[in-house]
């Protein structure tokens, strides 16, 4: 798995346009409230306790209403600055609790963090449709909307008053009195039904516990050995404890011998939360299927799915199908090949008997070792937390020059540590917090988000508080934590999320989110770097002997990338589809979701029983609890853009060409949504991305026919077999359509050649 972003249901059910109100100083005794004094503008987690939440929101709404009620009774004639700059500074300390609530209720709830979510999230939801929903505020919304072609505005300006009209009609502005109040219904029972889902989840995650002895892990690699034990110790037991967490579940589904014992644990994981019992999340989702399709009919959508994809960059469902359809069949097959190669070592061990989903991880190893010489364990050496981070500092300070110095500030808890961010000119950008490690109050997975988000204040930048959190391999006695090769690159991945909100330098917070397929590239991209020899060499050493990582292991690591990618590129396309299935219903019926769920993928598009999707919808909190309802495919659309703009870096024959960085960065990272993502991509690459490059690192491009006389007959053709689908296929790059920087290398090096 590589990464997951949903931070909670809270941190979603966003408030338009909140910011934070500086002129709030009258100390209230709450740390929430008072103008904090920390150093960097850090939130004072050391004062913040769980009861200061509850009446911190109640005070902040109740001043996001004074500021909303003011421009309302206002009889000046609306213009941009009394109505959507107004708006766009209002509801300023709302925003700040909304991230940092969000942030904390993920990685460090309790049961009172857990309630008070419960109690907070309907305040919430009729906060925010109270704003969106008032028509006297509307209205002037619309008058500015009306008129804007006659007010001078800039294209940033015009962006931002043609997004907030948008923001209005798409939660309801349009309707009549009896279906806003019938959305505002909707809307609360699917923020209730989304956190229920959530703390399901973590009931059950924490509730499963592999107890085993010695003799029972004795094949197991002495990491692996030793993290169990110090779980049994956590947990209060003896012995060897294994749970549900990925750092925990996928060594010992790697390593262990014990077939039984691997089939208890994967059994245990694809049950979560459908065992018909207080924490089953079945009829949930059924609920939350019914409410988001009467949501979009509302709305004046066929699907659910129709409504979210309109605002995006695919623009509809069929762009989004049309991407994951051309990749599901060569993936499945890839996948159908892996599985033969295993199976010839799986009857050895196990004569007449059926390779199961649980089998995959162990034998998928053994091949590897045996075609690759390639020894994950052996990888992990090389690979301690402390080289990783090192290793994308390193990268940062080549690509953009910042550096990052370790600071002492107040922690939300004792495992995270801080980072100044400083430019290439020593300027404060922004404070980094790393949360590493798996506890029972925090979230699974791993992702990156604002304590505090950059904005303008009095026409200067406030830096951001940003926070990446995982749940990696914890430290055991003097042994590092050591990273696999996937959670190497998940640490890279948050990393380039939170550059993205670091170098974010965005005139008005109503501009600051890009579109849901975009979010990705930032933090994708940044993979692509990880594991280049060059990059490589410069991080990983060897944990005792501080060996840099040998020349033959890296051969085999290259040789190898390739490895397993049909069965990886398979569930997570698994994923995606069931994602959009459930989302496109346009007429709900009672339905039986696990029902659903297989004929969708086994029945449907053959997917083969050794494989379960990345996700199934019981534990599938993506799109349940964390915003990104018909929107995984996300990663795969926005890993079309992050290999087609790391092949620009090759091309250049620098993969940390400064010029070509400095355009990533302010073209794409430091503009928010000021542009719309494609218009971005495209100043940045000079032509449509290309799929070309991300299905030849999933090992799944055919060479296509010639096309050498197309080409030159008509230069610059787009090969698109989907019209609908922005994303398509270049037979040729030609000159004109490189990235500005890529221009004047290609003339230089003409000119050294001639």
């Amino acid at each position: 798995m590589k990464r997951l972003l949903t931070l909670s249901t809270l941190l979603f059910v966003m408030i338009i346009n909140s910011g934070c109100n500086d002129n709030a100083k009258v100390a209230t005794g709450n740390p929430l409230l008072d103008e904090w004094t920390t150093e960097y503008g850090v939130p004072p987690f050391d004062l913040i306790k769980t009861e200061h939440f509850k009446p911190a929101f109640e005070a902040a709404m109740q001043m996001h209403n004074e500021e909303i009620d003011a421009i309302v009774v206002s009889e000046e004639e609306p213009t941009f600055e009394n109505v959507i700059v107004a708006m766009d500074s209002a509801g300023v300390k709302l925003g700040e609790l909304n991230l940092i609530f969000g942030m904390l209720s993920a990685s460090d709830c309790d049961d009172q963090m857990q309630a008070l979510m419960n109690e907070i999230a309907p305040m919430l939801v009729e906060h925010s449709s109270a704003i969106m929903l008032n028509e006297a505020l509307f209205a002037k919304v619309k008058s500015v909307y009306d008129r804007r072609a006659t007010l001078g505005l800039d294209d940033v300006q015009m962006r931002l008053v043609e997004k907030t009209y948008d923001d209005f009609v798409r939660s309801g502005a349009l309707l009549d009195k009896e279906d806003k109040a019938r959305l505002v219904e909707i809307e609360s029972e699917l923020s209730s039904l989304g956190i229920r889902f959530g703390k399901n989840l973590l009931a059950d995650n924490a509730s499963f516990c592999l107890e085993l002895d010695a003799a029972q892990v004795a094949d197991l690699p002495e990491s692996v050995r030793n993290q169990a034990a110090e779980a049994a110790k956590a947990a209060g037991k003896s012995g060897y404890v294994f749970t549900l967490a990925k750092p925990s579940m996928l060594p010992f589904l790697t390593y262990s011998t014990n077939r039984d014992l691997r089939r208890q644990l994967y059994d245990g994981y694809t049950k979560r939360c459908d065992n018909d019992n207080e924490t089953d999340n079945k009829q949930i989702i059924e609920d939350m299927t019914r409410l988001r399709v009467e949501k979009a009919h509302l709305l004046g959508y066929k699907s659910y799915s129709e409504f979210v994809t309109s605002d995006q960059m695919a623009g509809s469902p069929k762009a989004v199908y049309a991407l994951l359809d051309e990749i599901w069949e060569p993936a499945l097959e890839s996948a159908k090949r892996e599985l033969e190669d295993m199976k010839e070592l799986f009857e050895k061990d196990h004569p007449g008997e059926m390779f199961e989903k649980s089998d995959w991880w162990y034998y998928a190893e053994k091949v590897r070792k045996q075609k690759y010489q390639l020894d994950e364990e052996a990888v992990r050496q090389y690979l301690s937390l402390d080289n990783v981070r090192d290793g994308m500092f390193y990268l940062a300070n080549r690509l953009y020059g910042i550096t990052f110095r370790p600071i002492t500030v107040p922690r939300y808890h004792a495992e995270c540590t801080v980072y100044e961010v400083l430019d290439h000119d020593q300027s404060h950008i922004g404070v980094l917090y790393i949360d590493p490690y798996p506890r029972q109050s925090k979230q699974g997975g791993a992702w990156c988000g604002n304590f505090t988000e950059q904005r303008y204040v009095d026409g200067k930048r406030k830096a951001p508080v940003v926070g990446i959190v995982c749940n990696f391999t914890p430290p055991v006695g003097k042994t590092p934590s050591l990273l696999s090769l996937d959670e190497a690159e998940t640490m890279f991945h948050e990393f380039g999320h939170a550059l993205h909100f670091l170098f974010a330098d965005v005139r008005y917070r109503g501009l600051t989110d890009v579109e849901g397929d975009f979010v990705e590239l930032p933090s994708q991209i940044m993979e692509n770097w990880a594991f280049e020899p060059e990059i490589l060499k410069k991080y990983a050493t060897h944990h005792r002997t501080g060996e840099v990582i040998p020349d033959n292991l890296i051969a085999k690591m290259q040789k190898a990338a390739l490895f397993n990618q049909g069965f990886v590129t398979t569930e997570l396309a698994a994923a995606a589809l069931i994602d959009m299935d459930i989302h496109t219903i346009e007429t709900f019926a009672d339905m039986d979701v696990n029902a659903f769920e297989k004929y969708n993928l086994a029945t449907r598009r053959g997917l083969i029983p050794e494989i379960e999707p990345r996700y199934r919808y019981t534990y599938f909190s993506h799109i349940f609890d964390g915003g990104y309802s018909s929107g995984y495919y996300f990663y795969l659309w926005a890993e079309v853009l992050d290999k087609d703009a790391f092949a620009a870096f090759k091309e250049s024959r620098d993969i940390c060409d400064k010029e070509l960085a400095t355009s990533f960065r302010y073209d794409l990272l430091a503009q928010g949504g000021q542009r719309a993502g494609m218009d971005m991509y495209r100043k940045f690459r000079g032509a449509e991305p290309d799929k070309t490059p991300m299905l030849k690192a999933r090992g799944l491009w055919t060479e296509p026919e010639p096309v050498d006389t197309l080409v030159e007959e008509n230069e610059g053709v787009m090969l698109n077999p989907n019209p609908d689908s922005p994303i398509r296929s270049l037979a040729k790059r030609p000159e004109k359509h490189m990235p500005t920087a890529m221009k004047s290398k290609v003339a230089k090096m003409k000119e050294t050649k001639e």
